[in-house]
């Protein structure tokens, strides 16, 4: 039975998940186990990986040299040609740490390493909403938004693994700051994003002395977030609402930049958008029809991830996959 090990490196938490296909070829998830990140210790949190992958390939019943691979997802940069992780803003002092190399050394098995929106766009499209299709988007619209790329039926990662940073693009001229730049793709669609649009309708109501359902104060402004937001939208407050209405908007403008540059067959969105679909896509729908291009349009899907909370683990699974298919 084939059998892989995933490694979801995080700037709070690492898991490590052992992953089997089964006879009718599906890959699932048997063994897992979630520790803290040590603050500023790469080469120990490395070490206790390796330590976990042996552990859960013993509870397994397994010897490390019968997985037939392991893969490393983790927010970039990075350099997945060469292995190392590359001083990611979530993870202090990881810099220019040769991981993939580290890991094969203690594991004796292949290890392959890539930034986590490419590692999510291998998983929708080798298990998830892509499965079977050519040329596909992912974009993760969580914390960030970044794109994972697959293309001709190949991950493309650009000339050093840059390709897919879409949320870097400026929508507008000002406006919600993502990705340090103010009216980015990332402003106006993430977490970060919604919670300042959020911020910004609810200073326009206060100072006009209107009462605003999820932000009683001017003091507590820097208290919105994306979830205390969805929770009013929830209950259908009506500024809530025109928060996603808002996002939505740019959502379509920016999907539509990357239907008429990609020509893809399928979007694939998670996080926020798996779960608040309902209140985004009607706006972003809207906005594609009028700005992408009709051809294009015609042949891309727009879905949510498949994967679900999952995909995670399944990403790390599907970089260790791919990375072993390719070579």
């Amino acid at each position: 039975m084939d059998s892989l090990l995933g490694i979801d490196i995080g700037g709070t938490k690492c898991a490590v998940v052992l992953g089997r296909r089964e006879a009718g070829g599906a890959l699932r998830v048997t063994h897992k186990i979630t520790f803290k990140t040590p603050a500023s210790a790469p080469l120990e949190t490395l070490e206790r990986i390796a330590q976990e992958c042996r552990g859960l390939a013993g509870q397994a019943g397994l010897e490390l040299g019968e997985v037939r691979a392991a893969g490393i997802s983790c927010g970039g940069p990075l350099d997945a040609r060469q292995g190392l992780i590359l001083s990611p803003p979530n993870l202090i002092g990881w810099d220019a740490i040769p991981a993939t190399a580290l890991l094969q050394d203690r594991l004796g098995i292949p290890v392959f390493l890539q930034n986590d929106a490419n590692a999510c766009a291998l998983a929708e499209w080798q298990y998830g909403a892509g499965a079977g299709l050519e040329h596909l988007v992912f974009l993760t619209f969580g914390t960030g938004m970044g794109a994972g790329l697959i293309l001709n039926g190949q991950l493309y990662s650009g000339t050093n693994d840059m390709a897919g940073e879409v949320g870097h693009i400026r929508l507008e001229t000002s406006g919600p700051v993502g990705y340090g730049k103010a009216g980015s793709f990332e402003g106006f669609c993430s977490g970060g994003g919604i919670a300042q649009l959020a911020g910004m309708l609810a200073l326009e109501k206060l100072q006009m002395g209107e009462r605003v359902a999820f932000c009683a104060s001017r003091e507590e402004l820097g208290q919105i977030d994306a979830r205390v937001v969805g929770e009013h939208a929830e209950r259908g407050d009506p500024l809530a609402l025109q928060v996603y209405r808002l996002s939505g908007e740019y959502l379509g403008r920016g999907l539509a930049v990357l239907i008429d540059i990609l020509n893809p067959q399928a979007i694939i969105i998670g996080s926020i958008f798996t779960r608040r679909m309902d209140w985004l896509w009607k706006a972003a729908e809207g906005v594609i029809e009028r700005e992408a291009l009709a051809r294009s349009r015609a042949v891309c899907r727009v879905l949510p991830a498949a994967l679900g909370e999952s995909i995670g683990d399944y990403a790390a699974l599907a970089v260790a996959d791919y990375g072993a298919r390719a070579q």
